[in-house]
């Protein structure tokens, strides 16, 4: 038997979902050009019980021929019996369709809207953006792409009704939902990985409210509040990012969508409340030198040019 809160914020996530993906094709795009080096986390990442093999910044790229490349293997010996996680490749049975929609699990890659292939080498895919240090899939469930989903719910930071000013840039504050993950003790946008036949929009949401609120604390008024403010999403990023789990051979790729409130007239009526993987949660202020968790740099950065602000 569902519980009321299970099939109440079942019903929002069907109705927001079902509207975000029927707007998906009028979403922003924007370039990559403020990562400078490529896989710059996951190289000297140390989440690992092995040592990463030390790769220079010249080296990244396979297109650079380096035989001397030779990176310990790696991966967590929980996935074995994880029913979430792909099998090891000693089961014959595993037959992955490398690039491809492979009944439900999404093995394609994304540059915003645009789906790029990636190598597939002696049967094992090729990390898209290049050497990480260490083969195998680390604590990745799937080979090859894992998706995520990030929610970034925002609005400007107001006193008495006035936008505050920051007094480096000059531009208005602007602030996210941000939650203190439990595993690294960081501040980072609501996210987690897209289950199987899961639309990313609902992915995004179905973390949101996970992490981030508790429906059950919300009022009516609030709640129906709730599904207009979410409807209202526009797409900041969909790619790869430079997360310190990433390995050779899998690495996670996310679609962030931005929920922004221009007046504060929804956001005022949340209550936010630490769930889950989170163990607090907060309105931050997005400013010069803001201490977050390092993949998410890059989205903060898509989401201030979708806003036109500079801290």
């Amino acid at each position: 038997m569902f519980n009321k809160s299970f099939l109440l914020l079942n019903g929002i996530l069907i109705s927001i979902s079902s509207h975000i993906e029927c707007k998906i094709a009028n979403i922003c795009k924007f370039g990559t050009n403020s990562v400078k080096k490529m896989n710059a986390v996951c190289r000297i990442s140390t989440s690992y019980p092995v040592k990463r093999f030390s790769v220079p910044n010249d080296k990244v790229s396979w297109s650079i021929p380096w035989p001397e490349y030779a990176p310990p293997n790696y991966s967590a010996p929980h996935l074995k019996n994880a029913s979430w996680a792909d099998p090891d490749f000693t089961d014959e049975k595993f037959k992955p369709k490398w690039n491809e929609d492979d009944d439900g699990i999404d093995r394609r890659s994304y540059d915003q809207q645009e789906i790029i292939k990636y190598d597939v080498v002696d049967g094992y895919p090729l990390n898209p953006k290049g050497r990480t240090g260490l083969t195998g899939r680390g604590r990745l469930g799937r080979w090859g792409p894992n998706h995520a989903g990030d929610a970034i719910v925002t609005r400007w930071k107001c006193l008495n009704g006035v936008k505050e000013m920051d007094a480096e840039s000059g531009y208005p504050i602007l602030q996210f939902v941000a939650i203190l993950r439990s595993d690294c003790k960081k501040w980072a946008i609501p996210g987690g990985f897209v289950n199987p036949e899961e639309a990313s929009s609902s992915a995004v949401l179905r973390e949101f409210f996970e992490e981030a609120i508790n429906i059950e604390k919300q009022s009516k008024d609030a709640q129906v509040a709730l599904k207009d403010f979410f409807k209202g999403e526009k797409q900041v990023y969909k790619g790869y990012v430079d997360d310190p789990r990433n390995t050779d051979n899998a690495w996670i790729e996310t679609t962030a969508l931005n929920f922004h409130d221009e007046n504060g007239n929804y956001t005022s009526n949340i209550a936010l409340d630490a769930r889950d993987d989170a163990v607090d949660v907060k309105w931050m202020d997005i400013v010069r030198d803001m201490d977050i968790y390092p993949p998410h740099y890059i989205l903060i950065e898509h989401l201030k040019k979708l806003h036109n602000i500079k801290s």
